[in-house]
């Protein structure tokens, strides 16, 4: 889910003419579906042309995710997973990736320290745009100086091109 913050940016006014040429605009490219639908994204664009110099307002968006990319990533992950010599439980390797990726929420831990606790990344909890982002540290770590010598500790030199083989089997 993204989370944007709109404010209005100074005193200028809008002039009518120009208020119904947008609504022409937004309406007749993108509108909502079903009568409610179209109810609530009128009462949304009513919102922000109404907003008071300094005023803000907070939208969350929510973007379906491209399942050809979601499974291309996870195929990724899969290959790796199999190919690896460090672990032997798939979700102890995801929890690994996440946290290497800083894909993670920082919090207090049972010795009071801090601890990273690897965030979702589930449909409800990611989407496009944040699963793409994931997907970009991802494969910023995997391809950092760490995560290669870490799953092939016997290969010492030859880690880095295993990891090359499996990412660029996936054009990574």
């Amino acid at each position: 889910m993204t989370d944007i913050t709109l404010v209005r940016q100074h005193e200028s006014q809008i002039s009518e003419a120009d208020k119904d040429a947008a609504r022409r605009v937004i309406f007749g490219i993108i509108d909502g579906l079903g009568e409610r639908g179209k109810r609530q994204w009128r009462r949304l664009w009513n919102s922000i042309l109404r907003l008071e110099p300094g005023e803000m307002l907070a939208l969350q968006t929510h973007l379906a995710r491209s399942g050809p990319f979601h499974r291309r990533h996870f195929a990724l992950e899969q290959a790796l997973f199999d190919a690896q010599e460090r672990f032997e439980v798939f979700e102890q390797y995801l929890y690994w990736i996440k946290v290497g990726a800083g894909w993670v929420t920082w919090a207090a831990g049972p010795s009071g320290g801090v601890v990273p606790i690897p965030k979702s990344i589930s449909y409800a909890a990611a989407d496009e745009n944040e699963f793409r982002e994931f997907h970009l540290q991802v494969i910023q770590f995997l391809r950092g100086p760490h995560a290669a010598r870490y799953l092939w500790p016997h290969l010492k030199e030859g880690a880095d091109a295993m990891m090359n083989s499996v990412l660029e089997g996936f054009n990574e």
